[in-house]
């Protein structure tokens, strides 16, 4: 029996996680680059394979929304920074989603969206009859939403006999991101303390929304109904100066920051997210080591750690291209983790 057509993928941005996505969908078989979408008017009319250190693909670049949305594709790996985190307004990012998915195309997107009912019932009506117009399916992932906030710790329950508290902890080192625009000016590392607290007010918008849903989609799936998401941020200043891949951060300027998302039930925390970013990890002691954790207290008390995940973006991107071919399987819709079977890693298999 051959084996089934390749799945027409766009790419939709090719910034640190769209590169790592870029990659994959140029060397897996299973997949064939249908277009891709740029920002950055340097890169249109330029073949995308060496712009990720790959052979030429035949498949130019392009800033032009209409001829995307014109393209016979399957799906599309929605990876821009998220218009939210600037301004603290989904809107843009929705209508995206809504022009691809009426145009018939499914979207994988990692820019939220893990369960956007959060965002209330005028969204989520937009997006579903988007799906319905194009007979398509919306899914949120990456790596955080997507996988340790929301994946694993509703995977832990089912070894459960009583579930008191779930808690989340990510720490991300930054000392070699690339993306001043990521770095400085969303997390706010390398600014003065003033600047920085006037600079976050919309990113704690978006923080506040994108980790809300994990926490309301765990709670969702455990029948938990929960009254409200606190939350509550504080950073920290650089004794000293040193350089990282964005920038010199100096002296008495943000060098990291501690983010706490609660769920709350009558006062008191059922899930607790916590993400420690750092500018440099080495030049950072207050708080967590990177890597993740998460904790279910309870009966039987479970922890799950991951000391180290080498590439934080290429895990993101991966998640996202895994989760393509049950996507584009499902029935239209809004299609949470729930709804699709568990993303693995077939095909990525290498052996020597």
């Amino acid at each position: 029996m051959p084996p089934p057509p390749p799945l027409r993928v766009v790419q939709w941005a090719t910034g640190a996680v769209g590169r790592y996505s870029l990659r994959n969908l140029i060397r897996r078989p299973e997949f064939e680059l249908a277009g891709v979408f740029v920002y950055d008017p340097g890169k249109v009319g330029l073949d995308v394979g060496p712009l990720v250190g790959l052979p030429e693909t035949g498949v130019l670049c392009t800033d032009d929304v209409e001829r995307i949305l014109a393209l016979d594709a399957d799906c599309v790996l929605h990876m821009p920074l998220p218009s939210a985190a600037f301004d603290g307004d989904p809107t843009p990012d929705v209508e995206t989603f809504c022009a691809l998915l009426a145009s018939g195309k499914n979207v994988v997107t990692t820019t939220g969206f893990v369960y956007p009912w959060c965002y209330g019932p005028a969204v989520v009506g937009r997006i579903e009859a988007a799906c319905a117009t194009g007979g398509s399916s919306l899914h949120g992932t990456g790596i955080n939403p997507g996988f340790v906030s929301d994946m694993l710790p509703i995977a832990l329950s089912g070894l459960s006999g009583r579930i008191d508290h779930v808690y989340v902890r990510e720490c991300s080192d930054f000392k070699g991101h690339p993306s001043r625009r990521l770095v400085v000016d969303l997390f706010g590392f390398t600014r003065s303390a003033k600047d920085y607290a006037t600079a976050v007010r919309p990113f704690r918008a978006y923080q506040r929304g994108l980790f809300a849903e994990s926490v309301q989609l765990v709670a969702s799936t455990l029948g938990v109904a929960l009254d409200e998401v606190d939350e509550s941020d504080e950073f920290d200043l650089a004794s000293e100066e040193f350089e990282i891949a964005a920038g010199l951060v100096r002296k008495g300027t943000v060098c990291a920051s501690r983010w706490t998302f609660s769920g709350l039930v009558r006062g008191r925390p059922f899930m607790t997210v916590e993400c420690v970013y750092k500018a440099d990890a080495n030049r950072v002691d207050r708080w967590s080591a990177p890597g993740f954790v998460v904790h279910i207290e309870g009966v039987p008390q479970m922890t799950v750690s991951l000391d180290a995940i080498s590439h934080g973006l290429a895990g993101a991107a991966a998640h996202a291209v895994n989760s393509v071919a049950a996507l584009c399987a499902a029935p239209p819709g809004i299609r949470t983790l729930l709804d699709l079977p568990p993303p693995t890693g077939r095909g990525t298999v290498r052996l020597a």
